[in-house]
């Protein structure tokens, strides 16, 4: 008799301690909106550095958001408005002349390439690409690119067409 009603008690705490979370993570998701200038774009991806986000956006509405993994320091990883500019599979890093496909290769085996332009210069080694250490994502630990789970980035890989414009921000 005793052991059903610490059963019980133990269920309703255990409900109370989890629905709280639950609303909680439902009502953040639900506040993530794009400011209305950009909504006049099809697709839109936002990433916030001060708290590694991805935010992907169709029609001025979020359809998915992603963890991500920016710049060691706050300055490598640019802020702005930019435009994907490119999609490849199994890109090589030069870097170290790593193939594309090889399990060693830190841009994993997607790569959305930015056009990065900073007073008055124009960059292309900017990227949203997977990567070889999942664990990396979610902290600051990039050279300046934005590091995605592998999955994540092939789903957006799939979805995302080149001219889309990128906003990061901190």
């Amino acid at each position: 008799m005793k052991l059903t009603l610490w059963c019980r008690v133990l269920i309703v705490l255990s409900a109370l301690l989890f629905i709280p979370a639950v609303v909680t993570a439902h009502a953040a998701a639900e506040t993530v909106q794009l400011e209305k200038k950009f909504t006049q774009y099809e697709q839109f991806i936002k990433i916030d550095k001060a708290t590694n986000k991805l935010y992907f956006f169709e029609k001025g509405k979020l359809v998915k958001s992603f963890s991500v993994a920016t710049g060691k320091k706050p300055s490598y990883t640019p802020e702005g408005l930019f435009t994907i500019r490119e999609k490849i599979k199994n890109r090589p890093y030069y870097k170290e002349n790593i193939k594309g496909g090889d399990p060693k290769n830190p841009l994993g085996d997607r790569w959305l390439g930015l056009k990065v332009t900073l007073n008055g210069k124009t960059s292309y080694a900017y990227g949203i690409h997977g990567n070889n250490n999942e664990k990396s994502i979610g902290k600051y630990v990039s050279a300046g690119c934005i590091r995605m789970h592998n999955k994540d980035v092939r789903w957006l890989y799939e979805r995302i067409k080149t001219s889309t414009r990128v906003y990061i921000v901190s």
